[in-house]
C-alpha cells in the first residue's frame, strides 16, 4: 500500500481507479471532480462540505450529522425543516440561540439542570464504562474532559485574555493538529469524581461571565491572545464565543445520552 504525505498532487487525474480501503487525512479536495463513482460505505468525519454540488446522484441510507447551513434536496432547501424538527424533539433547543444577556442566562441555567440528570445517570453505571467508546465515539469521559477544553479555550483564553488556559485533563478534537502547549492526553484515565471537580470550576467561571454580561459587552469583541493555541490569536464577536460554549455543551450532552442508554444495555 502506497503512502502519500505532505505531497502537492492537485491537478492529478484518477481514472478507473480502484481507491477502496483509502484513508484521507487532512486533505485539501477543493474544485474536484467525481464523475460515474462508486462511493459505497464511506465514513467523512470533522469535515467541511461546502459549496458541493451533487447532481445525478443515487443517495440510498445516507446519514449527516453536523451543523448545515444550507441544504437544498431537488430543489427543496430542507435545512429550515431540520432546525424546526430538532427544536420539536429537543424542548429547550431553542434556548441556545439567545440574543440578550438575560437569554444566556437562561440558556446556561438549563444546561446546568440537564447536565446534573445526565450526570446522575452516569453515576448509576459502573465506573469503567464511563472510559468505554460507543460506536468510536468519546467516551463519557472523555466527552467532559472535551467541554473543559472548550471552556477552556473560547472563554478563559478568547473571552478572559489568559493566553494558555488549558487544564492537563483537557481534550482537544480529535482532527486537531497538536499544537505546543495544548494538552492532548488520550490515554489518561481520570475518575468521574476527579473530571467533574474540574468541570465544575469551569461551569462556574462561565456561570461568573454571564452573571456580569451586559449588552454591550456581548455586541463587542475580544481582544486578540498574542500567543500559540486554540482559538487563534485574533478577536472574536464575544456572542460567537459564548454561543460555542452553549453549542458545544447542548450537542455534547445529546451524545452522551445516546451513548448512556448503550452502555446501560451492556451492563444489563
Amino acid at each position: 500500500m502506497a503512502d502519500f504525505t505532505h505531497q502537492d498532487m492537485s491537478g492529478t487525474r484518477f481514472e478507473r481507479v480502484d481507491l477502496s480501503n483509502t484513508r484521507f487525512e487532512r486533505v485539501h479536495l477543493e474544485h474536484v471532480e467525481i464523475i460515474s463513482s462508486e462511493m459505497y460505505d464511506m465514513t467523512i468525519t470533522g469535515t467541511d462540505l461546502i459549496g458541493v454540488r451533487m447532481h445525478g446522484v443515487d443517495i440510498v441510507d445516507l446519514d449527516i450529522k453536523g451543523d448545515i447551513g444550507k441544504l437544498t434536496v431537488n430543489g427543496v432547501d430542507v435545512a429550515p425543516m431540520i432546525e424546526a424538527e430538532l427544536d420539536r424533539r429537543h424542548p429547550g433547543r431553542a434556548t441556545m440561540r439567545p440574543t440578550d444577556p438575560a437569554g444566556f442566562r437562561e440558556a446556561w441555567d438549563l444546561l446546568e439542570e440537564l447536565w446534573d440528570g445526565t450526570v446522575e445517570r452516569a453515576r448509576r453505571l459502573d465506573p469503567a464504562l464511563l472510559h468505554e467508546s460507543v460506536d468510536d465515539e468519546w467516551s463519557f469521559i472523555e466527552t467532559l474532559r472535551h467541554l473543559t477544553f472548550a471552556t477552556d479555550s473560547w472563554v478563559a483564553r478568547a473571552i478572559q485574555g489568559d493566553p494558555s488556559p488549558w487544564h492537563p485533563l483537557g481534550l482537544p478534537w480529535d482532527e486537531m493538529e497538536d499544537t505546543p502547549g495544548v494538552p492532548r492526553d488520550r490515554g489518561a484515565r481520570p475518575s468521574l469524581d476527579e473530571v467533574l471537580e474540574i468541570r465544575r470550576d469551569r461551569q462556574a467561571m462561565v456561570r461568573r461571565v454571564f452573571d456580569d454580561l451586559t449588552a454591550e459587552q456581548l455586541a463587542g469583541e475580544t481582544e486578540p491572545v498574542e500567543a500559540i493555541g486554540w482559538p487563534p490569536p485574533r478577536s472574536f464577536p464575544v456572542a460567537e464565543c459564548l454561543r460555542i460554549v452553549l453549542n458545544e455543551e447542548w450537542e455534547h450532552r445529546l451524545y452522551a445520552e445516546r451513548d448512556l442508554a448503550v452502555l446501560e444495555g451492556r451492563q444489563s
